[in-house]
């Protein structure tokens, strides 16, 4: 990797979230069935972990699947919920060399139980890690994390009834999934599309999109660079 790209930044964002979109469509750009589009985009999020760690990126969330992706085959759903647990058992001594902390966002129920068995494996012989925390989202939708984050705070307030009155913005964020992570800085999505989705509807609330045409699949180091640049020109116009 050509290290310019980041030395030459005068601002690297703290907090990077990914939509990783197109993996269908590059498949059947291919004449593929969808399952090796999702492969291959699997190996783009091995890359793209390390490529942000490199750069000094602290936190990076990742959509891989979301409370609206149940309505895909049933066929499809199951291969990724194979595919998620073929990531885990792989990547995550990747990310114990690589000093990375790997969190899952979304809610766990509904995941199916050797999934659950290799996320809370992978946090827990990832804990101790310090370096960037990768985020993975599965099962994830935003409405549904206010909603969760609602819920502990009532479970909170039955201890503590001063917790309601005290409620803020800032500490609201504790209750969320992403708990005391910053604020998303600059949100990227692939393959061309230009909606939110649903993630991380809290966590974006002042964040720097950027749309790329590029299946996720074909998403790389330069991809990455052009999207940081690109949110260092928008930070120096602001000072301006």
């Amino acid at each position: 990797m050509n290290t310019d790209y980041w030395t030459n930044l005068d601002y690297i964002p703290k907090h990077v979230a990914m939509i990783c979109d197109g993996n269908g469509r590059w498949a059947k750009k291919r004449g593929l069935p969808r399952s090796a589009g999702h492969l291959a985009g699997v190996n783009t999020v091995k890359e793209m972990t390390i490529e942000c760690k490199k750069a000094g990126v602290k936190y990076l969330s990742l959509y891989g699947f979301s409370t609206e992706n149940w309505k895909r085959p049933i066929k499809e759903i199951n291969y990724l919920m194979q595919l998620f647990v073929k990531f885990l058992l792989e990547w995550r001594q990747e990310a114990i060399e690589n000093n990375i902390r790997f969190l899952h966002i979304g809610d766990l129920n509904g995941l199916p139980e050797k999934l659950i068995e290799e996320i809370n494996k992978t946090i827990l012989l990832t804990k101790d890690n310090d370096g960037m925390v990768c985020n993975i989202a599965l099962n994830y939708g935003a409405r549904s994390e206010i909603i969760r984050a609602i819920k502990r705070i009532n479970d909170a307030s039955q201890e503590d009834n001063t917790i309601i009155q005290s409620l803020n913005v800032e500490n609201f964020n504790h209750y969320l999934d992403t708990q005391e992570q910053s604020d998303i800085d600059i949100l990227i999505r692939t393959a061309g599309e230009r909606r939110i989705s649903n993630f991380l509807l809290w966590q974006i609330h002042n964040a720097y999109l950027w749309a790329d045409k590029t299946f996720w699949p074909d998403f790389k180091v330069e991809n990455l660079a052009v999207a940081f640049q690109d949110y260092n020109s928008y930070l120096m116009k602001q000072k301006v």
